[in-house]
């Protein structure tokens, strides 16, 4: 029960039972409920959409680069995604996408025969042999000379 203010009068009261009345859904909590503060100035919003939007690209950035090494790559790409996608609608479509396509050739892999599955993975293997092999040779290191001292 809300107790009259004898500076308010009814108003505390009145204010309260519409309140309880209200469709309106109560206020978020956590990171959503503090987003929504950030958001609800325009100065704050365009901040966020800044700050978000260096954080996600400096993200999909590195994950592009780190695709073609044995890693991560395409997990922070998706992550950079993700994390852009809560500022930018285009994000959030291209992520759906990136699922979505994901999805689809995790489905064909798995209908595939035993041939097929070897043949993709002796392709990656090799793959990603020779991006460590020219990766290691642009640090000076020769790994088939090295090899050949012990053969």
């Amino acid at each position: 029960m809300q107790v009259q203010s004898s500076d308010t009068g009814d108003a505390d009261m009145i204010k309260g039972e519409a309140a309880g009345r209200s469709d309106m859904p109560e206020r978020r909590t956590g990171i959503h409920g503090w987003l929504d503060g950030i958001r609800s100035t325009r100065t704050g919003a365009l901040t966020l959409k800044i700050v978000i939007g260096a954080i996600g690209a400096i993200m999909v950035v590195g994950g592009l680069i780190m695709v073609p090494f044995p890693g991560p790559g395409w997990l922070v790409v998706f992550a950079g995604l993700a994390v852009l996608a809560t500022e930018f609608h285009w994000a959030r479509r291209a992520l759906e996408f990136g699922k979505q396509t994901l999805h689809a050739w995790t489905e064909w892999y798995k209908r595939q025969g035993w041939t097929v599955r070897i043949i993709v993975l002796v392709v990656t293997v090799a793959a990603a042999a020779v991006i460590v092999y020219f990766g290691l040779r642009t640090l000076g290191v020769d790994v088939i000379e090295i090899v050949q001292r012990f053969i």
